[in-house]
Order: structure tokens, then C-alpha cells, then sequence
């Protein structure tokens, strides 16, 4: 797996970031760019599980590592979800999903940390950068 990282600067509080992020509705809008209509399922409480989903209830399932509201929230992806059943855990330790806020003079940046295998390298490297910037505009609203 390779490590990318994306980083967005967002003229916004800490709160209308997180809130862009992880509001059911705002997530369902800034995920819009990688598959219409997903949403997650999750208390988003270290140790708790979430479910990444699409319509038709397929899609990854992982752990909650690590959640500081406002400060940032730690994903580690374990297997796929297929018409909401859970399959076998097939992603390694490595499989991570982080998003981490850092504010500076009243400017918050957001940086997202993926491990992927080179198989959707290029296509996230394409689509993040766009799911980023509708969070800085669902946020900056």
C-alpha cells in the first residue's frame, strides 16, 4: 500500500469543518463525488465500528481508531459490506483513513491520510482533491 495525503485550506471555524464533515447530510453531499448517495453508519466513538456505503448497502467496513471532535477522526478499514452483509477482513493493519484538522490565524486545514494499493492510486489521486474542495464549500456556506 502507498501512503497519499491531501490537504485543503478552509476559511472556517474548526466546527463548521467537523461539522462538514461528519453532519449525516454534509457527508451524504461531499461524498456525493466518489459514489451517489453514500453515507456512513457509525457513533463515530474510538472502538466503535463504521460502515462506508453506497445504495444497496455495499461497501467497507472498519474501526474507529481514534476521535477528537474538531481535531480529527482515524479510520482503519477491515473488509467489504455486500448488500449489508459483512465480509471476511481482508485489509492488513495498514489500511488507514485519517483526517486531521490543524487551525492557523482563523484558517483551518484539513489533511486527509489514505493507505491504498496501487490498483486506485490514480483514481484517487483524481477524485479526493475534488471531494476536499466540496467540503471547503459546504463549510465556507
Amino acid at each position: 500500500m502507498r501512503k497519499i495525503q491531501f490537504t485543503i485550506d478552509i476559511e472556517a471555524s474548526r466546527q463548521q469543518v467537523w461539522d462538514a464533515l461528519w453532519n449525516h447530510d454534509h457527508y451524504r453531499e461531499w461524498t456525493e463525488v466518489f459514489y451517489p448517495g453514500s453515507y456512513y453508519e457509525s457513533d463515530l466513538q474510538p472502538g466503535s465500528e463504521i460502515r462506508f456505503l453506497s445504495p444497496g448497502e455495499n461497501g467497507m467496513y472498519g474501526v474507529v481508531e481514534d476521535v477528537v471532535p474538531l481535531h480529527h477522526a482515524h479510520f482503519r478499514h477491515l473488509g467489504e459490506v455486500l448488500a449489508g452483509e459483512k465480509q471476511e477482513a481482508i485489509y492488513g493493519e495498514e489500511a488507514i483513513e485519517h483526517y486531521d484538522l490543524t487551525e492557523d490565524n482563523g484558517r483551518v486545514s484539513l489533511t486527509a491520510t489514505l493507505n491504498i494499493t496501487d490498483e486506485y492510486l490514480a483514481h484517487f489521486s483524481e477524485i479526493f482533491p475534488r471531494a476536499l474542495q466540496k467540503v471547503k464549500e459546504i463549510a465556507e456556506q
